[in-house]
């Protein structure tokens, strides 16, 4: 079972009246952007900011985000009731969607005369990227000022919200949005088959191929993988890029900076041996056509070894497995850094189309305070803010925040390689179902992600 969540309510109202006490007038401070251009031609939001949300009337707050899984859904359904207990003259209208099918309506409804206030948006240059060029969302630095969000985040975090005003440069200029959790992408097992196969949790990159030999020598399944939606494989591929080649230039090719190439040896190398994985039957059948949480639910049913995966199923594992689920870190190459995919969940924004920015900046406050850091933890989620510190003694929950300390304080946590560009979201998943399917050669998939990557750079973002 997933940890108990608990909030107290009261003490959530009584932080809610002491903040609203402590900053009921108005900050001078400018709005968001005020006087600036976004990039898009049109002016950024001006006016004052004010933290106290108590006078502004009755308000409904349209949020959409896709926090649909348990220990997800779970947390944002306490968060905001405990937000609407604390501001009573505000109601959330929520509107939860996986992360496909928000992917696929956001940039419609941003469009549209009925934009939510509030959206969770992928950070890549495909969606908040071009959200921010197109002016469809609010920077946030002088409510970071007015909150102290910058204070409460480290820049490494930071950064992966950080785009200039007209989205061409990723990591550097305003900020556009704020994220709960902290993701790792490792690897997560079955305790109980590594037992039954007389198998140690690897500590090095050929441990943990040898593992897998193992596994398919003794006739189970090494490594499952669902990768009908296509963008799965690229999880697998950065954890695999992590043993084999050098994090500057994986940051370099995930943030589409220029300066790096698919087509190196060692990126030849990372493609050249998720193919052989394939080849050698170490994945389940049927991987193109198998969905993405059928394949954490086959570890959960007995049917695999290992599962490359984000952090963010954890709660859903740890409930269907108990003690028997266990996460490690990909194991780094021999006298390699401990690297692997990572970084932040999906960051909350606010739209330009909210009527009342003041308090979609106190929503995302709340959501990201220490409280609510409190209930992520509870809830089986890793709190992105302070993360040992909530981390639990045993248990898979123990692991998978261990690893992410490990990660993110003495390796590399590399970005996610669809945020590139554009379209790199489409060419990797694309690319990969085709390199999986035996349909392209590595040298041809590393030349399609060259050509997107070349493309994009070139072109000057």
């Amino acid at each position: 079972m997933a940890p108990r969540a608990r909030w107290a309510a009261p003490r959530a109202a009584s932080r809610a009246v002491g903040l609203a006490a402590a900053t009921a007038l108005v900050l001078t401070a400018c709005a968001p952007g005020a006087g600036s251009d976004d990039g898009s031609g049109e002016p950024a939001p001006s006016g004052p900011v004010s933290t106290d949300v108590s006078d502004v009337g009755d308000v409904t707050l349209t949020v959409w985000d896709q926090e649909v899984r348990g220990g997800q859904d779970e947390q944002i359904t306490q968060l905001n009731a405990a937000f609407e207990e604390a501001n009573p003259n505000v109601t959330i209208e929520r509107v939860s969607q996986s992360f496909d099918d928000l992917s696929t309506t956001l940039r419609l409804a941003l469009t549209g005369d009925d934009a939510p206030d509030v959206v969770q948006t992928n950070n890549a240059r495909a969606t908040m990227g071009q959200f921010v060029e197109s002016g469809q969302l609010v920077p946030l630095d002088a409510y970071a000022d007015a909150y102290g969000w910058r204070d409460r985040y480290p820049e490494s975090v930071l950064q992966y919200s950080t785009y200039s005003g007209d989205g061409r440069v990723f990591g550097e200029g305003s900020l556009y949005g704020l994220p709960q959790v902290g993701e790792v992408v490792g690897v997560y097992y079955s305790r109980s088959a590594l037992d039954e196969l007389g198998l140690e949790v690897p500590q090095t990159w050929a441990d943990f191929e040898a593992a897998l030999q193992a596994a398919a020598d003794a006739g189970r399944t090494p490594l499952l993988l669902g990768n009908i939606e296509g963008w799965p494989a690229g999880h697998v591929l950065g954890a695999v890029q992590g043993a084999h080649v050098a994090p500057e230039e994986v940051q370099a090719l995930g943030l589409g900076n220029e300066g790096a190439s698919w087509t190196t040896p060692e990126n030849l190398e990372a493609l050249t041996q998720l193919q052989t994985w394939q080849e050698q039957g170490w994945f389940n059948e049927g991987v193109n056509g198998t969905d993405y949480d059928a394949a954490w639910q086959q570890l959960a049913d007995g049917q695999g070894v290992f599962l490359i995966a984000g952090s963010w199923l954890a709660p859903d594992l740890q409930e269907a497995m108990g003690e028997d689920a266990g996460f490690f870190a990909p194991p780094p190459a021999d006298g390699g850094q401990l690297a692997t995919t990572g970084g932040t969940g999906i960051p909350f924004s606010i739209t330009s189309a909210a009527e009342e920015p003041d308090v979609a900046a106190a929503y995302l406050d709340f959501l990201t305070s220490d409280d609510a850091m409190q209930v992520l933890a509870d809830t089986g989620n890793l709190p992105v803010v302070d993360t040992a510190s909530y981390a639990p003694e045993s248990g898979l929950l123990s692991d998978v925040y261990t690893a992410f300390d490990d990660v993110s304080s003495e390796g590399a946590l590399l970005p996610y390689l669809d945020y590139a560009t554009p379209t790199m979201g489409d060419t990797l998943g694309q690319t990969l179902q085709g390199l999986l399917a035996g349909e392209l050669t590595p040298e041809q998939a590393a030349e399609a992600l060259e050509q997107d990557y070349a493309d994009f750079t070139s072109s000057g973002g």
